[in-house]
């Protein structure tokens, strides 16, 4: 006798066909064809641009040039790659070809100066702005210190690409570095910047402005979070060395160099700027160079 559940379903639906009339196949998953690697996989996931940077920005990485350098060296045919020249910008290199720079790229590279300004109030240390004066229109040959012990000639040519290694804001003194040297620019306004920079600031303390001798009196856990304990945009500051210097100015010293940080600083704790001078800069100082007069970074200075 047959087993009714073993007997075919007679209610069973027929097979699913296409328009002609054969069978679809089967859309089970064991039966689909295995899923082809994503490029990702094979280069780790990182994009391409990571794998093959910009020229320029490898020569950067290297410590060859700045970005801006590499760039002018790229344009005028100066740079090669694994022996061939590379005279287009934005060209890609792979990590492991070799780049090598013309010579004569060198020898434009030491020809190029880096002045110290003593930049007065009212000069803005980049593009003018609001009225005032850029500070680089400050470097004539009129301004130049009478005691400047460099041999180096002043012509106009190297007004050229003359810019600010780093701010000083308009209503700020003190020692302010241009630069035509791409290496200078890095080392001193570089994210990772190992070169001090050196403040004398006069403050009061916005709480007891009727105080002169701010040193005996204002609170030492403030002083103390100048130093290290404050956030400026959501970032942490890297400490600071902060010091009285006498009853009313403060001492600073930096390694970045975020925009009005030492006035937002000392907002922080109850304190106003009244004035603020950079008195160094790494190993070099501003010494008795007068305001609004430059001189020559000597051939033996070194920032660092």
């Amino acid at each position: 006798m047959r087993d009714p559940a073993r007997e075919p379903s007679s209610d069973r639906r027929p097979p699913r066909t296409n328009d002609s009339g054969a069978p679809r196949p089967s859309a089970r998953p064991s039966q689909r064809p295995p899923p082809r690697p994503a490029q990702a996989r094979t280069t780790g996931g990182a994009p391409p641009e990571e794998l093959n940077p910009r020229l320029s920005k490898r020569m950067s990485e290297l410590g060859l040039a700045s970005r801006r350098e590499a760039d002018e060296w790229i344009e005028q045919g100066y740079v090669r790659v694994d022996g061939e020249v590379v005279d287009q910008l934005g060209a890609r290199v792979r990590p492991e070809q070799q780049i090598t720079i013309d010579p004569q790229a060198r020898l434009e590279q030491a020809q190029r100066v880096t002045i110290l300004l003593h930049k007065p109030l009212g000069y803005v240390s980049g593009q003018a702005e609001d009225g005032h004066a850029p500070a680089f229109t400050l470097v004539t040959a009129a301004n130049r210190w009478a005691t400047d012990g460099s041999k180096q000639r002043f012509n106009a040519s190297q007004l050229k690409h003359l810019v600010p290694a780093g701010r000083l804001d308009l209503d700020s003194t003190g020692l302010l570095v241009l630069t035509q040297d791409g290496r200078v620019a890095k080392l001193l306004i570089g994210e990772d910047s190992p070169v001090e920079k050196e403040y004398v600031v006069r403050v009061q303390w916005t709480a007891r402005p009727e105080l002169t001798d701010l040193k005996q009196h204002f609170p030492p856990e403030a002083l103390a979070r100048l130093r290290h304990g404050l956030a400026l945009d959501g970032e942490k500051l890297k400490p600071a060395k902060v010091s009285w210097q006498n009853e009313q100015h403060l001492r600073f010293v930096l390694r970045e160099g975020k925009k009005r940080q030492i006035r937002r600083m000392c907002e922080l704790v109850g304190l106003k700027v009244e004035s603020l001078k950079r008195i160094r800069i790494g190993r070099v100082g501003l010494g008795e160079l007068p305001p609004g007069q430059w001189r020559y970074l000597g051939p033996f200075e070194n920032f660092l």
